[in-house]
């Protein structure tokens, strides 16, 4: 963003002052017989126009030259106000933007999400993305949006998501996923285009509005789509035809407020006396009251409610299901820092 420089014109405003205060001094010298201070004290108060009396009563062409200053410091001193004023509120609104942009630029910001577009969809994904902790950041090109989020926890960015130069403000290069919810499908397809030219191996979620864009999005490398309608309509559907499932469903809530989450553990840099073990013999249930509920293998493969003879293989996942303090003890479990944590003891 650039901002404004008043510094040129308010130079020039003080030198219109500066000029207009020799020319007073040096007539009041010269038409009156003044000395230098009264002549000068005499400018500054026609010019300022406070109202004193003259040190000594004018001749008629000492009153003929006030007349002329006077008229001529209305329009002067009006123009150095004016410029003055304009210069310390853009110099103030400059500090205030100035600083945000500096903070966004000197924080780093690696594996984030960057969401494209804050309407009704774009905020409700940067609400529960923010529930999970993870570190956003979005692009809209609403600049009183933008002006009224930047001072918030979440860093807002304004421009046009297709455009190369703002996903690289962004950070495209070092975001772990871009979320893109922009209301046409077309302005989808070029951030998803945007995006992957970008950065490769950026994984891409795109809403859309139809089974044609939806094959678009797949066509330009888009990881996931998801089409509002779609979604919609099967939870309304199921509402009326299996409600109750619905709202136990509801109870187990992926949403990272809720008491009891869904939660997915990446298996990678598994201990070695965890590697190719069944999940009966890690006992995890007994050790941290979560339960294990779906495996997803390393070729992609995914298991349902995984028998207790499956194995644990590295770069597998697990899902689990559990209040935040038991899926965070199992991490540590996986992760071999609950053993570490033990022999330090």
């Amino acid at each position: 963003m650039r901002y404004f420089d008043q510094t040129p014109e308010l130079i020039k405003a003080g030198i219109y002052v500066l000029v207009l205060m020799v020319i007073g001094t040096a007539g009041y010298m010269i038409i009156e017989s003044y000395p230098l201070l009264d002549a000068l004290y005499m400018t500054v108060i026609t010019v300022s126009t406070v109202g004193f009396r003259e040190i000594r009563p004018l001749s008629d062409p000492g009153k003929i030259f006030t007349i002329f200053l006077i008229i001529s410091s209305l329009g002067v001193l009006a123009y150095f106000l004016s410029n003055l004023t304009q210069s310390l509120f853009k110099t103030q609104l400059s500090f205030f933007f100035g600083g945000n942009l500096k903070h966004l630029k000197q924080k780093k910001m690696e594996n984030h999400i960057i969401v494209c577009g804050y309407g009704r969809i774009g905020s409700q994904v940067v609400f529960e993305l923010t529930a999970f902790g993870e570190k956003v950041i979005v692009i809209d090109n609403d600049h009183e949006l933008v002006v009224n989020k930047i001072a918030g926890d979440i860093q807002f960015i304004e421009g046009d998501s297709t455009e190369d130069e703002v996903l690289v403000k962004a950070g495209i290069h070092k975001a772990r996923s871009l979320i893109t919810t922009l209301p046409l499908d077309t302005d989808n397809l070029f951030v998803v285009l945007t995006a992957r030219t970008l950065n490769p191996n950026i994984n891409i979620i795109s809403r859309a509005s139809s089974e044609s864009a939806e094959k678009k999005l797949r066509m330009a490398g888009v990881s996931n789509v998801v089409m509002p309608e779609r979604v919609g309509g099967a939870h309304m559907a199921t509402l009326v035809a299996q409600p109750d499932v619905l709202e136990f469903m509801e109870h187990l809530n992926i949403h990272g407020d809720s008491p009891v989450q869904l939660m997915e553990i990446m298996c990678t840099n598994l201990p070695q006396d965890l590697l190719h073990k069944p999940i009966k013999e890690l006992e995890f249930r007994k050790k941290t009251g979560a339960n294990i509920i779906g495996y997803k293998a390393a070729t992609g493969e995914y298991i349902l409610n995984p028998t207790p003879d499956t194995k644990l293989y590295p770069d597998s996942k697990i899902f689990v299901l559990g209040t935040k303090e038991q899926v965070e003890e199992m991490q540590k479990i996986l992760h071999g820092s609950h053993r570490q944590k033990n022999n330090n003891r």
